[in-house]
């Protein structure tokens, strides 16, 4: 049996969530590996919605080991107030089935306000479009070796010297930005006050998912944002703070690269983007209001309207590159029901040439053209559907065509938000 990672094959919002919700049915464990609560999952389960963002989404599922792990940068206070709204919804959480790594980095007040103040300070094309919770920051104050981590909230003798060591970082910024300067016992507080509430669910994440897995469990290691905001290999600078790609659910852990043996690239049937950003194939006409309208394209913890587009083969094709992505979950097929034409982006033009990658450069990506396929639309509904045989003819036709584009199987096809609406064609955990 396989282990495997999920990420997303675009901007995020691909519909992780279910797919990761759908395939925990045999996973025994599930693990967020980077990011923070700026990514938001949405399940349907039985009719009940449950919205997720820094749990991962193993944790409505009974029997199920949850871990977020030293890749993912965690608000204890939003974390603490979400492990209430779930228990409220009737999900049991407890130290038995969540597990914190005591080496994730924490997010503070200050992150939240220097997130916030930098994103409303500058104006028009600069705006990065971040979600003003600090992930950025917090990321910063990680590699820069000022982080608080949780295990810091075990020593609070030595926390002290720990709020020093980010203040002397912090205020001379806030200064210069004209923004108070905080107390170092207002920072004590701020963490002390949460300190009872979450870490009873920290843990030493490397060493027990190590034993996890030579026990044989198989870990399910969820992604969250996409291949294209990776920090390295995505759209920079209008990328999140951490890499999205596969590989660092190794790192994000503190398991190897061996014990990822399968990478589900989640991708829509079509392209969404949330933020500024270039955005080749996007539709802002008639037509992208109305995908929009009909996938309810809104930010699960934002709300933000997202932009929407025809699929683009160039940019998922790259994203299966760079992640190593075996097999595709390809979803919300049904949006694109009713269509009499469907386009596919099969490559770009720069400057009157082909090219078949997005180029790195900023101004390159502004300047590309997409060039596109005419596909036959389908009359026939596929929302729903949980087999070939359901679907129109048509619309098979449209998933072989971007399988031959992008150059990976589709291995899941879903067909609507409830969990049971899934067409699966391969196992990834029997790679």
């Amino acid at each position: 049996m396989a282990n495997v990672a999920v990420v997303g094959a675009q901007w995020g919002d691909e519909g992780k969530g279910k797919i990761v919700d759908w395939l925990s049915l045999e996973a025994d464990v599930v693990v967020r590996f980077q990011g923070g609560h700026n990514a938001g999952h949405t399940l349907v389960v039985d009719g009940e919605t449950y919205k997720l963002a820094l749990l991962p989404s193993g944790i409505v599922r009974p029997g199920k080991l949850s871990v977020i792990g030293n890749g993912v940068v965690v608000d204890p206070h939003f974390l603490v107030g979400e492990i209430d709204r779930l228990r409220a919804q009737g999900v049991e959480i407890s130290s038995a089935n969540l597990k914190i790594a005591e080496n994730a980095p924490l997010i503070l007040s200050l992150h939240r306000e220097l997130d916030a103040h930098r994103e409303e300070s500058v104006g028009g094309g600069a705006k990065i479009g971040t979600t003003k919770r600090g992930i950025g920051p917090a990321y910063e104050d990680k590699v820069g070796r000022r982080s608080i981590r949780l295990m810091d909230l075990m020593e609070p003798d030595s926390l002290d010297d720990k709020i020093a060591r980010a203040l002397a970082h912090h205020n001379p910024l806030r200064r210069g930005l004209g923004l108070p300067e905080i107390a170092g016992a207002t920072l004590k507080e701020e963490l002390l006050s949460v300190a009872p509430r979450i870490l009873p669910f920290m843990d030493v994440v490397w060493e027990l998912l190590d034993n996890e897995r030579r026990a044989g469990r198989r870990i399910l290691f969820e992604g969250a944002q996409g291949v294209l905001l990776d920090v390295d290999h995505g759209t920079y600078p209008y990328v999140t703070s951490s890499n999205t790609v596969a590989a660092s659910a190794a790192s994000g852990s503190g398991l190897g690269p061996g014990a990822v043996n399968y990478v589900l690239g989640i991708a829509k049937a079509y392209t969404t983007r949330v933020g500024g950003g270039p955005f080749p194939t996007e539709l802002l006409d008639a037509t992208g209001e109305l995908i929009g309208d009909r996938g309810r394209e809104f930010g699960t913890n934002t709300g933000r309207r997202r932009r929407c587009g025809w699929f683009d083969a160039v940019l998922t094709r790259q994203a299966v590159k760079t992640s190593g992505i075996n097999g595709l979950a390809l979803t919300k097929l049904d949006i694109l029901d009713g269509f009499d034409e469907i386009r596919i982006c099969t490559h770009y033009l720069l400057d009157g040439k082909r090219i078949d990658r997005l180029p790195a450069s900023q101004s390159a990506q502004l300047r590309v053209e997409p060039v596109y396929e005419s596909v036959e639309g389908w009359k026939g509904s596929t929302g729903g559907a949980r087999s070939w045989v359901d679907l129109p003819a048509p619309a098979i036709k449209y998933v072989r065509r971007i399988e031959e584009l992008v150059g990976a199987p589709v291995a899941l096809l879903s067909t609507s938000p409830e969990r049971d609406d899934t067409i699966l064609v391969h196992n990834p955990f029997q790679d």
